[in-house]
Formats: C-alpha cells, structure tokens, sequence
C-alpha cells in the first residue's frame, strides 16, 4: 500500500487475457477498457483510509519506554494513488501512477507498453521488477487481506529500465514469464542497498525476473519462482572496500525467491493461501567501523524475509452478511545481517476480519503484534535493544 508498491494487475490482464487466456490465480474479476474508438483515456486508482491506535514499547540497554498514540488517517497506510491510463489502438498503452501518502506526492510507475503478439508484451520505463508476487500483484489496499504490507518482500523495489513479460498455455497447464533489464542499486557505506534511479552511476545492470507455473486447468494454483542478479553501484565518497584487496570488481547482489497463491472453493468456504519467501545476498566488504573509524569490520551480507498468509470466506453462503465476510491471518519474518548496524530479527502477526461491499471495496478491523531484537554487533553499536508494537487498525480501501 506504500509508494513503488502496486501495478494495475487486473486492468493489464483485462487486455492481456482477450489474447491469452486466464494465466494468473485471481480472486476477483478484472475491469474492463472500453474499445469504442482507436486512442482511448481512462482514470482509475485506488484508495486506503484508515485509524490505527498503537502500543509501542522500547527497551534498550535494559531500560523500558512505552509509547502510545492514535491517528485518523494512518500515516503508515494511507495512500491515494489516481492511475492514468492512455491506449492507443490495441497494441499502446501508457501508464502512470502519482501516489499521495499524505505528506510527500510520489510516483508508483510510469511505462509504456507495446502488445507484440498474444503472450508478449515490451515495457519501458519506471516498472516495478518482477521480482516475487507480492509487491507487483497484491499490494493494493483492496487486493491486500491485511491491514499492513509484509515487511522485506519488497526488497527488488522498483526501477527504470525495460521488461518484456506474457505467457501462454502449456497442455492442460499455463506458464507466465516476466524479465526486466534496469540500471540497477548501489551501496551505502553500511552496507545497505537502494535503487540507483534514472542516473546510473556505474556502467553495471541488473537482470530480474519471474517464472510461473498454473499446474490446474481452473487456474486456482500459481506457483513462482524468481531471480535478480547484477552489479551494485559504489558512490562517489564510499569508505568500504573489497574484502579480498586483489579482486578489482565492485559488490555484486544476487536475489532469489518462491511463491505461492491458491485460490479454491470448498462450498460454502473460499480458502485462499498465499506466500513468498525471499532472499537477497550482497558480496562481503570492509565497512569502516562507527564507534572507531580506524578500524573495520564486515558481515555476511544477507537478508531474509518470508510471509505465509490464509483466509476464509463464506462466499456460497445464503446469508447476504455473512457471505461478505472474510477472516484473514498472516506471519511474517524479516531478518537483516546479523552484526550489522541495522540487524534485526522482526516477526509479525497479523489478523483482519474484512467486509466486502463490492469485489473491490472493503472495510477491514485487524489487529497486530510486532516483535524485533537487534542483532547488531555490540562493538559497532554500542547497545543492542527490542522493540514490541500492538496495533489496531479500522480500514478502507477501494479501487475506483
């Protein structure tokens, strides 16, 4: 639900499936775009409104502080994101997303998209890699069960570059691919990576990218598997070096991840598991140490994050209520490089009772409890501390 999260999915795959048929698991019918005249426009977006109440309590170096506070709004979740659509004969079409988080105004993408031949399409621009199913595909607030986003699945992020993404049937099964070529991240002086934007700072790219499998006919199982691998950008000033002194190359990242999504009635219930397990691995480097900065120190470089996610809904319920109502529960664990200035061991549970007003509008009461402990090196950071959150959430979100 935050910005560089989300990619109009439904309205995509609207114009791709009248080429290719259904090759994703979906749990809710697409939109559609008209096709009166050659050039068309259309706006359309998503919203997410909400009050959370939040319990924060602190202890580091064996002192305790409790924090609490409630906002209307939710800072943390708010967003209000007009999509801008533009289709040109029924091969063009342009995208952008502006998103309004309730302070700053960002861009979610911006891309044109070239529909080559049934199962093909070439993108450029601002994409959001294709990198797990979270991120690209349930990240919307009226997608989303759950009142938060699962920390650490979107790691990949987003970026400018190229895509070329599609599928097709496969016997009785489907098959979807999805494969970017962007400018790729770079590395900061604590060994943390970031995006490196529009202007590359290293000659280096980064290759990602998406393999799915429908095993079913009916399309209720998804199975997916990706990869990221590319250079990492060193920036004017950086004060890390290379571990090995006689290896000349710059860090390198490499990603990988799996995920699920299965969609299946069982009358009168519709169960719905999701899940995605990811993991990012950047080169060892000397990192000069903050406490001391004539000496250095290094980590094993990698971070990992998974969630695992099911709902139940009465859907073939007689009762108009009831059938609208959806009980969800999510776990999610994020864990950053132990011994580094920002290591930490984060778990979250999540439940939600939704209502659903319409397949795209929805009213969700969730509750959380978050708990992360710092695995920082004591001898970089000087104190190592915890942290536990309770929150309750009243939510609104709708696609318009």
């Amino acid at each position: 639900m935050k910005l560089n999260k989300v990619i109009p999915f439904l309205l995509l795959s609207t114009i791709f499936n009248t080429r290719a048929g259904n090759l994703f698991a979906q749990d809710a019918p697409a939109a559609v775009i008209s096709s009166a005249s050659e050039s068309q426009f259309m706006v359309a977006g998503l919203t997410t409104f909400g009050f959370v109440n939040q319990t924060t309590t602190n202890t580091l170096g064996g002192v305790k502080s409790t924090d609490k506070y409630n906002s209307l709004g939710d800072a943390d979740r708010f967003e209000f994101s007009p999509m801008l659509l533009w289709r040109h004969g029924d091969n063009l079409l342009l995208e952008f997303e502006p998103s309004f988080d309730g302070t700053n105004i960002g861009v979610n993408w911006a891309d044109i998209a070239y529909f080559v031949s049934p199962g093909l399409i070439i993108k450029g621009g601002y994409l959001v890699l294709p990198f797990g199913t979270y991120t690209k595909r349930l990240a919307a607030g009226w997608i989303n069960k759950l009142a938060s986003d699962p920390i650490g699945v979107d790691i990949a992020g987003t970026d400018f570059g190229i895509e070329v993404e599609g599928g097709l049937p496969l016997g009785n099964m489907k098959w979807s691919y999805d494969i970017s070529l962007t400018n790729g991240m770079q590395l900061d002086n604590y060994g943390v990576v970031s995006g490196v934007g529009i202007s590359a700072i290293n000659n280096g790219k980064t290759v990602c990218g998406r393999l799915a499998l429908l095993p079913f006919p009916n399309s209720s199982l998804e199975i997916g598997v990706s990869g990221l691998y590319g250079a990492i950008a060193t920036p004017q000033g950086a004060t890390f070096s290379n571990t090995n002194a006689t290896d000349t190359k710059g860090p390198m990242a490499s990603m990988y991840a799996i995920d699920l999504n299965y969609v299946k009635n069982f009358n009168p219930i519709q169960l719905n598991i999701k899940g995605q397990y990811n993991v990012s691995m950047v080169t060892k480097q000397n990192y000069l140490n903050p406490v001391d900065s004539t000496q250095t120190y290094s980590f094993t470089n990698t971070t990992s994050a998974a969630f695992a996610q099911i709902s139940l809904r009465p859907v073939q319920s007689k009762n108009r209520v009831l059938k609208n109502l959806e009980l969800a529960f999510r776990y999610s664990n994020y864990m950053t490089p132990q011994n580094s200035t920002w290591g930490q061991n984060y778990t979250e549970e999540d439940v939600a009772l939704d209502y659903w007003l319409s397949w795209r509008t929805v009213l969700k009461i969730a509750y959380e409890n978050i708990n992360s402990d710092g695995t920082s090196s004591v001898a970089i950071s000087g104190v190592q501390g915890s942290t536990t959150v309770s929150r309750m959430i009243i939510q609104f979100s709708t696609e318009f």
